[in-house]
């Protein structure tokens, strides 16, 4: 999950996280959701061996309210810290 500094959250899939994050924090698609809201910061993500399991998770969270999303990133990342720079 993406936040940005006002913790609008973004949940997306893909196979190279740290290209993604960068691709998101450079705006290399300016008219996207992450750009548009300025989620720049890597929060939380899971690893997932399929992308079927990978694309299922990403459905289900999506579901889930703010709340819920904030407890579940709190609990690996109390401090909202960028996770991005440790990849």
């Amino acid at each position: 999950m993406m936040a940005s500094v006002s913790n609008v959250l973004y949940i997306g899939v893909t196979n190279d996280l740290f290209k993604r994050c960068q691709g998101h924090k450079e705006c290399v698609n300016p008219g996207s959701f992450t750009s548009r809201y300025r989620c720049f910061k890597l929060v939380y993500f899971e690893e997932y061996q399929s992308i079927f399991e990978a694309i299922a998770r990403e459905k289900q969270l999506k579901k889930w309210n703010r709340l819920w999303k904030f407890n579940l990133i709190k609990k690996l990342n109390p401090k909202l810290e960028d996770l991005a720079l440790k990849i």
